[in-house]
């Protein structure tokens, strides 16, 4: 009887190792179910367009939560939920191990671009000033219109918060960062009126938007 409960009690822990493996996902296998994602992505996760998100150094709970939500159609991409509809949980757990792994690689000072340089009132302002502005709203929010401070969710150094899925933002892309924010803002990624970042972007003028997105998209 011993005997049997000895058996019994390995077979459990390596049934149980075997699901927090899986949990965690397989980094080899990941890179090689990466190959569909390349084009956009990158090899490594950083993407050479700057308005397809780089996953590289990403934590790998927020990657498995997006592509689970691309999935099941709770977030919207014609691209994304295409792709993400062929994935398992494995493919996914394994996906989003690959990337976590990899370094993000570092940007370089973003360029205002007509648009930004015909605003009113950012016309008068350079690339150095947004970022200045962009920092004071990432680290202080602004409290008379009740948008918060980045740094509550993703850290001092854009670093994010594993455990409670928020991403790392630091080196994103600015023009991507811009989009996400915008999309959050217009409600078209999501106008759940419980979602925390479509409460806090509603409340951002296209200009703060841009000046955080360059801030972050510096931040190493």
């Amino acid at each position: 009887m011993k005997k049997k409960w000895q058996i019994l009690s390995i077979s459990l822990a390596l049934t149980s190792a075997t699901g927090i493996l899986h949990a965690q996902g397989n980094i080899n296998a990941g890179k090689q179910k990466t190959a569909s994602c390349t084009s956009c992505h990158g090899d490594n996760g950083n993407s050479l367009v700057s308005t397809f998100p780089k996953l590289a150094q990403q934590h790998g709970s927020y990657l498995k939560q997006q592509l689970h939500a691309f999935k099941d159609g709770s977030r919207n991409d014609p691209m994304m939920s295409a792709l993400a509809q062929s994935l398992t949980d494995e493919d996914i757990a394994d996906i989003s191990a690959y990337y976590a792994t990899q370094k993000i690689s570092e940007n370089t000072l973003p360029v205002l671009d007509a648009d930004d340089e015909d605003e009113k009132p950012a016309a008068s302002k350079d690339i150095q000033t947004l970022i200045a502005q962009g920092s004071d709203l990432y680290r202080n929010g602004d409290l008379t219109r009740e948008v918060s401070a980045c740094i509550a969710c993703h850290g001092p150094f854009g670093e994010g918060n594993k455990p409670a899925s928020f991403p790392a933002l630091k080196s994103q892309h600015a023009d991507y960062l811009i989009k996400a924010l915008t999309d959050f803002k217009s409600g078209s990624r999501s106008n759940n009126p419980e979602n925390i970042m479509h409460m806090i972007a509603k409340k951002m003028t296209d200009e703060e938007i841009k000046a955080v997105s360059y801030r972050i998209s510096m931040m190493k």
